[in-house]
């Protein structure tokens, strides 16, 4: 690779060593969009690089020579390239939490690199070396942004390392801690945290330690063995049925007597076993918080040995810390393991007292908690649910609830159990303190999809939830309806609620409720993740009305549960265009307009509103349109309103604005969005602080340039515009902003002005960038290439030689052709035209041949002439098809559906039929198979593509041998044109017949 190849400046001349050094830069920045981890630091480098790149090039075409001067700042820059090439090999390749553990390290490393290449740049003598102005300047400027470039690592990573030093430090962190630690740790690095996913990469990341064992670099695998020990805590690291072994091995070692302190446990001050124990001065050791207390008494001796003391020295005695958990962790396995006999005994009392005990270590420690669970507590936690001792129940309940919290294996060990759910179902009919606790458990367990099932199952279930809902107790109605808003998930229970009238109950009460009651009921819909079906019930059982009600009487906080309940239920297309019917907009847009409208209430009748643009794009044809915004008016203002909000509802009128123009009402909007300088706000937008607001600016900004005139982008559209466009896909997190920000280029109408400002902006090889991967399965990437196909389109106009000559430079041809066998339809049909725009130049580019001197035995092989364009023909320089290959894959487009990829592939095909380059041409397109499909299109139900192939096939049977081979397949068509054709195309058709001899010269058909 030319990473690999560049060698000392003093083996080679210097302007291959400069060319390899371009080429390794190139590879760098291809590298750098297959890192796995900090993406946008090396986009960030790539992005510095590439500026490298000009002045590299002019330095070897100017062929310095030898290095003299610049030698030092070569070496520099090749020894960085290396290193960087390194850098981003390994973050390509290595496991990604390993990664993670070390984003310190590799920051620092891009940082010390970037700045090197800057000392690098720094030492090029631009002033003697005659460059141009332009790349002495930029290179200026990129030392200076190289030199105050930071690469740090991220919030959340510095965060996670902290929580980790901090978790091998405490060394007693539970189970809880390191299940937390893994889901950031896997959202850092942007893995899913299902545990299987989790546990093969930790087990991927362990690998990479005994990797750096055997590279010998040790003090890094002990660091790392460290973090293993801690996250191998979670659960996700291993079994169930790995850690009741491991349990029951430890805790059968220990006997079945828990052991006294030792003497050096104690305190000397409290004369209680020690938490924090620490040691002072003098060597003795006590509880930190006592002797505190004694230093902020104002003493200052030893309490034991009366020796002064320093006062600011407390040292953690971590060997005898870790020894007092050590014999507090084996006294409390052995006391849990002694519980368990004395709760099947028929004394109540002596049943009540452990299940205290249970209950006091279950809330101590999560751990604690695993080992109940692996005791197989569980089995007999249930077995007390049927018990007449209310009492006994109740702590059952609890101790039960306790142990399912944040452990989905307690929850699926609960569910296990025979009759399990239907025991706690029971407690839900008994008196009000019991049916609470139960409610509590069954709201904890259906968290767990496995055990939400069973529970809507259970006979008399929703019944008994319904009535809890509709309860006076306030927390208890709550926990029932946050069970039945997870229990809604499934059909079969919503039927079951359906018949329980709990949305009547829940709508009764949200009409004539208590105000309390009401904000309750409205924050449920709020909060509720029904399915559509159930959302249009609740709109069928009229829950619009009050909360329409709410917005337009209700005080601040009613309004704000209200347009919350009502952004959820309009998240159904069918009731967002009942609420659009029935008149509901009016109030939401006067929630949004008025001044003393809090922030969080625009924020949510914004969000409603968007639900209802994108209701608006569901509509059927036959149905008669449903216009979110009446009047002109409407738009202007709520368009307005994005230079006057925060970004949360800029986003929402945005994506509002964006959706009405994908409904019928899109080409009114368009235009009305074009009156109120909606391009001008949307460029200025692109260059916002929020990515969110930005994004979302450049998605409707790309919906509106294509229908925009000429004046109105010419007016907005500048050239810092253009250059804000080419960093957005360079550089942007979004893969749907880069998409959309590619369409803007490719929708720009072809201005000289703009297309200038994209050369010089650098755009072609950025654009080029993303055409390299063909057909995806991803859709986004799809439209990507797409749009990248059709930006390319400009700079192929056969009126500006020089662009074109540019294009073909960076070996845009081959990519097109490419496209044309593994692109979707629309970006074969952009490459099509890329390639017609191409090949009209082509006849004055190819070259003709040198008259040949001296002895003909002597001189050169000729070169080889071109089939059609009769010279020396090149891909780069003369643009021709037929070195390119394409005449075959655009054949095969004329054999797709499509009618504008297959009239833009005809377009193409039909320039190497024109002027005196008929005859090869036509020969070429025979060859090709071409003339069969282009007569199959005089069917075609394109009037367009109907035209084009009889202007072809009028040129084609000039030929009597053409005539002779493809006539009598076209004659039928042909007749049938000039009988039901339309306009010149009769005529066209009837002269074609004419060359075939059907018709006379003289016909009327002229």
């Amino acid at each position: 690779m030319a990473i690999d190849a560049v060698t000392s400046a003093s083996t080679i001349p210097a302007s291959e060593v400069l060319s390899q050094t371009v080429e390794a830069i190139l590879e760098i920045v291809l590298a750098a969009n297959n890192v796995l981890f900090k993406k946008d630091s090396f986009k960030e480098l790539a992005a510095y690089l590439e500026r490298v790149v000009p002045l590299l090039k002019e330095l070897s075409r100017k062929n310095v020579g030898d290095f003299g001067s610049i030698n030092n700042a070569v070496e520099i820059l090749n020894r960085e390239i290396r290193a960087a090439k390194q850098l981003t090999l390994e973050c390509s390749k290595r496991n990604k939490v390993y990664l993670l553990m070390n984003c310190r390290a590799v920051v620092k490393r891009l940082e010390n690199t970037v700045t090197e290449i800057s000392r690098a740049l720094s030492l090029f003598p631009l002033a003697s070396l005659d460059l141009s102005a332009g790349i002495s300047q930029d290179i200026g400027e990129l030392c200076d942004d190289m030199q105050r470039a930071e690469f740090r690592a991220a919030i959340a990573e510095e965060e996670i390392l902290e929580k980790i030093e901090s978790g091998i430090q405490e060394r007693n962190v539970d189970r809880s801690y390191a299940n937390n630690l893994l889901v950031l740790i896997a959202e850092a690095v942007g893995i899913s945290t299902d545990r299987s996913v989790m546990r093969k990469e930790l087990e991927e990341f362990k690998s990479e330690i005994e990797n750096e064992r055997l590279r010998k670099d040790q003090a890094e695998a002990i660091q790392m063995d460290q973090i293993i020990a801690l996250l191998e805590r979670a659960d996700a690291t291993s079994s169930p049925r790995e850690k009741e072994l491991r349990y029951f091995t430890k805790r059968k070692s220990l006997g079945s007597q828990p052991l006294e302190p030792l003497q050096s446990f104690y305190c000397p001050i409290t004369r209680d076993v020690m938490m924090d124990p620490v040691e002072t001065s003098s060597g003795q050791t006590f509880e930190r918080t006592a002797i505190e207390k004694w230093f902020g008494d104002g003493n200052k001796l030893c309490p034991l040995t009366m020796t002064p003391l320093d006062t600011s020295i407390l040292r953690p005695n971590k060997t005898l810390r870790q020894s007092i958990e050590e014999w507090k962790d084996r006294n409390t396995m052995i006391t849990i393991a002694s519980i368990k006999p004395k709760l099947m005994s028929e004394e109540e009392e002596e049943v009540l007292h452990s299940l205290e005990q249970l209950k006091d270590l279950c809330e101590q420690r999560d751990l604690h908690r695993e080992w109940v669970i692996l005791e197989n507590y569980i089995a007999l936690l249930i077995q007390l649910l049927g018990t007449r001792n209310r009492d006994i129940r109740d702590h059952a309940l609890v101790i039960l609830c306790i142990l399912a919290k944040d452990s989905d294996d307690a929850k699926e060990r609960i569910v296990r159990v025979d009759n399990a759910i239907e025991a706690v179902v029971r407690s839900l009919g008994r008196r009000v303190a019991e049916r609470k606790l139960a409610v509590a458990l069954l709201l904890e367990l259906s968290k767990c999809n496995v055990v939400r099932d069973c529970i809507g199952k259970v006979q008399g279930c929703i019944l008994l939830l319904v009535t809890m809902s509709t309860s006076d107790d306030i927390q208890a109605a709550r926990d029932a309806q946050a069970l039945l808003e997870n229990l809604s998930f499934s059909d079969q229970n919503v039927i079951q609620m359906a018949k329980a009238n709990y949305f009547k109950h829940l709508l009764q009460r949200l009409s004539t409720g208590p105000e309390d009651v009401k904000v309750i009921m409205a924050a449920t819909l709020a909060e509720m993740e029904l399915t559509d079906h159930n959302k249009e019930s609740l709109f069928e059982a009229g829950a619009l009305g009050p909360l329409l009600h709410f917005v337009s009487c209700g005080d601040t906080h009613m309004k704000e549960v209200a347009l919350k309940a009502l952004q959820n239920l309009t998240s159904s297309p069918k009731n967002g265009l009942q609420m659009i019917r029935e008149g509901a907009v009016r109030p939401l847009l006067e929630v949004l307009y008025q001044h003393s409208s809090s922030s969080s209430l625009r924020e949510h009748a914004a969000g409603t509103i968007m639900h209802l643009a994108l209701s608006t794009m569901s509509q059927e044809s036959s149905q008669i349109p449903v216009a979110l915004l009446e009047s002109d008016e409407d738009v202007f203002m709520l368009f307005s309103l994005i230079n006057l909000t925060g970004p949360d509802v800029q986003q929402s009128i945005l994506q509002t604005f964006q959706a009405l123009c994908q409904s019928p009402s899109a080409p009114n909007i368009k235009t009305k969005l074009t009156q109120c300088s909606a391009v001008q706000v949307l460029v200025q937008l692109s260059e916002h602080d929020n990515m969110h607001v930005r994004a979302n600016a450049v998605k409707l900004f790309s919906c509106l340039v294509g229908g925009a005139d000429e004046a109105t982008i010419l007016e907005h559209v500048s050239q810092k515009c253009i250059e804000t466009l080419i960093k957005i896909i360079k550089s942007s997190k979004y893969e749907e902003e880069i998409v959309y920000a590619m369409g803007i280029i490719s929708n720009l109408p072809e201005i000289p002005q703009i297309t200038q400002w994209l050369l010089d902006a650098g755009a072609l090889p950025v654009i080029l960038n993303h055409i390299h991967n063909g057909k995806q399965n991803n859709a986004h990437k799809n439209m990507l290439i797409e749009n990248a196909a059709g930006a390319i389109c400009r700079f192929t106009v056969p009126t500006k030689l020089e662009w074109q000559k540019s294009a073909a430079e960076t070996g845009v041809i081959p990519l097109l052709v490419q496209l044309l066998e593994l692109g979707t339809t629309l970006a074969k049909k952009h490459a099509a035209v890329s390639l017609r725009r191409f090949s009209e130049s082509s006849p004055g580019l190819s070259r003709s041949i040198p008259k040949r001197k001296g002895f003909l035995c002597f001189s050169a092989p000729p070169e080889t002439l071109c089939q059609v364009h009769g010279g020396i023909c090149s891909i780069k320089l003369s643009f021709c098809l037929l070195e390119a290959d394409a005449v075959r894959p655009l054949v095969r487009i004329l054999g797709e559906p499509d009618p504008g990829a297959c009239e833009a592939s005809l377009d193409a095909l039909s320039t190497l039929i024109e002027g005196e380059r008929l005859q090869s041409g036509s020969k070429v397109l025979a060859e090709a198979n071409a003339i069969p499909p282009i007569i199959r299109f005089l069917g075609s139900p394109s009037p367009s593509l109907q035209e084009k192939a009889l202007y072809a096939l009028e040129r084609i049977f000039r030929l009597v041998e053409f005539k002779q081979q493809y006539g009598t397949l076209a004659q039928m068509p042909l007749v049938d044109l000039t009988q039901r054709g339309r306009g010149s195309m009769k005529s066209l058709a009837a002269r074609i017949l004419a060359h075939l001899n059907v018709l006379h010269d003289q016909s009327s058909y002229f």
